[in-house]
């Protein structure tokens, strides 16, 4: 009874909000342009942070309870409600989901170094490597079986969809475990870095070829040699500049006393990398992990001592409102219908196959003793936000004057965001079990063990 109650007000809320765009539209055009597009995200952040509530209920990322959230919200036509379907296509609703976008890579790349990238082994760096050729290669030939009409660039891209880790998820279910610390978890980890710097490396080169072919120039080994050879010194150009020059920046920086400044620069430097990666031709998310990349807390600890917040923390607030917008919009675009279609399912299922074991062949990778392969290739699974920031990638991308992705691609990729969000904790917490009934010792030090 009291769970009812709790309820009672959410409920009332997500009604008030469904009701309102069809009495903005009933208003005709009186109304303000701005009212229309802070009620649309009146809508899409009520929904992702009850969406985000309930998967956390269910013991699943938010990220998914996000995702699932645009999804109803996307197809509410089917049940007759059709006013919110100016959402997704709202110009400036787009513009906040990829400033949501460039914000999360840019936090993804604060959570590492490019200290941590030297730091890794080389289990860590095989891992990586195979990780990222495998599923590659089995996302590819899933694409050209079930949809050989699609044409190679679709194929490919589809296998760069399979290529990175959301390794956010898993970290998240180690933490839990008490398991952050472990061997597993250490190679886990210091190869998600990896892995996604090679991801956005192929995303880099098979976006560029798509590019190419759209404006009928040939794309030919030497232009792909030559994508690939711009991406990386763009980004070992932007981490060796950037390492020697951030330190410098905010040093100049610390000088101001206005409030805000740390921010201001952060994003700037953000934004300026985003920009300068677009401008040769790769998207602008792989400037953003750049920069995300060289900046450490030592650049900033002159603003951290005088009192101040670190960057990490002032961006995380902005990221909670820009981020869920991406995930909410990217569920929009989620035609359930689709699903009907014998096709997209077959070719989920196949994506999602491919997906699995292709990260099961992480194994391969590690070397030494002590070391469980079959936990660190589970822990490699889930594709979460990436796997729809890739997928994001192919709506916009053009070919022949069409989405690269039709709505049966994306549909289908969707799905393999969905499974392998959903497999990775329980299978991850089998592994761990079953690691522990074998070798009883490394249950010793870790945190609840005697309780």
């Amino acid at each position: 009874m009291g769970g009812m109650l709790r309820l009672r007000p959410a409920a009332a809320i997500v009604t008030v909000l469904l009701a309102a765009p069809a009495l903005a539209a009933e208003a005709g055009g009186h109304e303000d342009p701005i009212g229309r597009i802070v009620l649309e995200l009146a809508v899409v952040l009520v929904a992702a942070k009850l969406g985000g509530e309930l998967a956390t209920r269910a013991r699943q990322p938010p990220v998914l309870g996000e995702l699932l959230a645009g999804v109803v919200l996307g197809n509410l036509d089917l049940a007759g409600i059709g006013a919110l379907e100016g959402i997704q296509a709202d110009p400036a609703v787009d513009v906040l989901a990829k400033l949501g976008v460039l914000l999360l890579l840019f936090e993804v790349g604060l959570e590492s170094t490019v200290r941590d990238m030297l730091r890794v082994g080389l289990s860590s760096l095989l891992v990586a490597v195979i990780g990222v050729l495998v599923p590659f290669g089995l996302g590819w030939g899933a694409g050209a079986v079930l949809i050989p009409g699609a044409g190679p660039y679709v194929h490919a891209f589809l296998g760069a969809t399979l290529s990175a880790t959301s390794v956010g998820i898993t970290a998240r279910v180690l933490q839990d475990l008490g398991r952050s610390r472990g061997p597993e978890a250490r190679v886990i980890l210091g190869a998600a870095v990896i892995d996604d710097v090679l991801g956005l490396v192929i995303l880099a080169v098979v976006s560029g070829a798509v590019v190419a072919a759209d404006a009928g120039r040939s794309v030919s080994t030497g232009a792909v040699i030559a994508i690939v050879a711009k991406a990386s010194l763009f980004l070992v150009g932007a981490l060796v500049l950037g390492v020697k020059l951030s330190p410098r920046m905010f040093r100049v920086a610390s000088r101001l006393q206005t409030r805000g400044v740390l921010l201001a620069v952060g994003l700037a430097f953000c934004f300026t990398l985003s920009w300068l990666s677009g401008a040769i031709g790769l998207a602008p998310i792989v400037g953003a992990f750049a920069a995300g990349l060289v900046l450490e807390d030592v650049h900033y600890k002159d603003f951290v001592d005088r009192g101040e917040h670190g960057l990490e923390d002032l961006i995380r607030p902005i990221g909670s409102f820009l981020v869920p917008i991406f995930f909410v919009l990217m569920g929009m675009k989620t035609d359930l219908r689709a699903f009907g279609d014998p096709r997209v399912l077959g070719l989920a299922g196949a994506l999602t196959v491919a997906a699995i074991v292709g990260k099961q062949a992480c194994g391969a990778g590690v070397v030494g003793r002590g070391i469980d392969r079959l936990t660190v290739g589970l822990g490699m699974i889930p594709r979460g936000e990436v796997g729809l920031i890739f997928a994001n990638m192919g709506l916009s991308l053009k070919l022949g004057g069409r989405p690269l992705l039709g709505a049966d691609a994306y549909s289908a990729i969707v799905i393999v965001v969905v499974v392998t969000t959903l497999v990775t904790p329980p299978a991850l917490r089998f592994s761990l079990a079953r690691l522990d009934r074998r070798t009883p010792e490394r249950l010793q030090g870790r945190p609840g063990a005697c309780d």
